[in-house]
């Protein structure tokens, strides 16, 4: 648990989430997003108090958990596809082709994903974040299990989705590229005990 957490990003900012596990990193996401509800604090976004079950934030949130949420026995292609189905996104058959090219899932597109490594997941996680074209990205340790290629693809991504107005807020054990983008670091092991969430107004 955690208190004191208070922040502001403006479009092209990146905020970097660091601390040792259990430290409330993932928590302050699923506050951020809605999923958990605070006990004290409000979350703003474009000068606005969320509320609960908010559609409208929902709707400008790209949120990437530890677990995928996807099926094993779906293809990746089809995984790619119902997941923005079900998040409202749209998206053509060729964009997504594209962004999977992009994150060397191009000759895995019609493999069941319960046969892809867990970096390859997280990769077709990132896929669906790209294609959500939502200005907000919330992502929970999105280099996990990543190699050194994978992990260059994640920061030109996010690199690339600041430059065009978009902010992030992440979770991560290593630093982001320190040549990138990254606004600002929370260090979540100074924190103490008791929930407060971030203000966030961009």
């Amino acid at each position: 648990m955690f208190a004191g957490v208070s922040f502001d990003a403006a479009p092209g900012d990146v905020i970097q989430i660091r601390g040792s596990n259990g430290s409330g990193k993932s928590s302050l996401l699923r506050l951020l997003c809605g999923l958990l509800q605070p006990t004290g604090g409000h979350v703003h976004w474009r000068s606005r108090r969320v509320g609960t079950r908010d559609a409208a934030f929902a709707s400008e949130v790209a949120y990437m958990g530890h677990a995928g949420g996807m099926s094993g026995e779906l293809t990746v292609f089809e995984n790619l596809r119902f997941s923005l189905h079900v998040a409202g996104a749209t998206s053509s058959d060729a964009a997504c082709r594209d962004v999977l090219r992009k994150l060397r899932l191009a000759d895995r597109e019609n493999e069941r994903m319960r046969h892809l490594s867990q970096g390859q997941q997280r990769r077709l996680s990132l896929a669906r974040v790209l294609l959500s074209q939502r200005p907000l990205w919330l992502l929970d340790e999105p280099c996990a299990g990543l190699d050194a290629e994978g992990e260059e693809s994640f920061d030109a991504c996010l690199a690339e989705h600041v430059r065009s107005g978009g902010m992030a807020v992440v979770t991560t054990h290593r630093d982001i590229d320190r040549d990138g983008p990254c606004a600002q670091t929370l260090d979540m092991n100074r924190l103490s005990d008791g929930i407060r969430p971030t203000d966030h107004r961009p």
